[in-house]
């Protein structure tokens, strides 16, 4: 498996409700876990690249998770353009601990610029930004886990 399989597979996982999903070939073993509420799937896929949907064996009903704001209703976000995580991992606001942060609250970036680097399966991925514009506000704290498509930035666009 290339990495934009891998990454495929991430947002498949992400997006189907699965708890756990295990992928081994001859020389490869992928297991990718989110913090869903378990549902149970059972699926062998012989030397598939990707794997196929199945439909999910009902569980007993678990109790809602109580959705937490990522911003307060009391701020205007609307004007703002949402920098958003690509993959599921682990967010790094800097290369490492003694190097400078990528971007501080009130930088300019502009379309191309590493913002931060996010640590999925002992890789380090650099995120670069999609837009231009000034940060206004860092969502993440740094060494945090961030999931799929979890806002990371807001940008004022200039």
């Amino acid at each position: 498996m290339d990495i934009k399989q891998i990454q495929e597979l991430i947002k498949f996982v992400s997006r189907s409700g699965v708890n756990e999903v295990a992928i081994e070939q001859e020389n490869f073993k992928i297991t990718i876990k989110t913090n869903q509420a378990p549902t149970v799937v059972h699926a062998t896929v012989p030397q598939a690249p990707l794997v196929q949907a199945a439909a999910p064996v009902a569980t007993a009903p678990t109790a809602p998770v109580a959705a937490t704001p990522a911003v307060p209703a009391a701020e205007d976000t609307s004007k703002y353009i949402t920098i958003k995580s690509p993959m599921i991992g682990t967010f790094y606001r800097s290369a490492s601990p003694d190097k400078p942060v990528f971007v501080n609250v009130g930088d300019e970036i502009s379309t191309g610029k590493v913002v931060c680097i996010i640590e999925a399966m002992k890789l380090f991925n650099e995120i670069e930004s999609e837009v231009s514009g000034r940060i206004v506000k860092i969502l993440v704290d740094n060494a945090s886990p961030v999931e799929y498509d979890q806002p990371l930035f807001l940008v004022e666009p200039i």
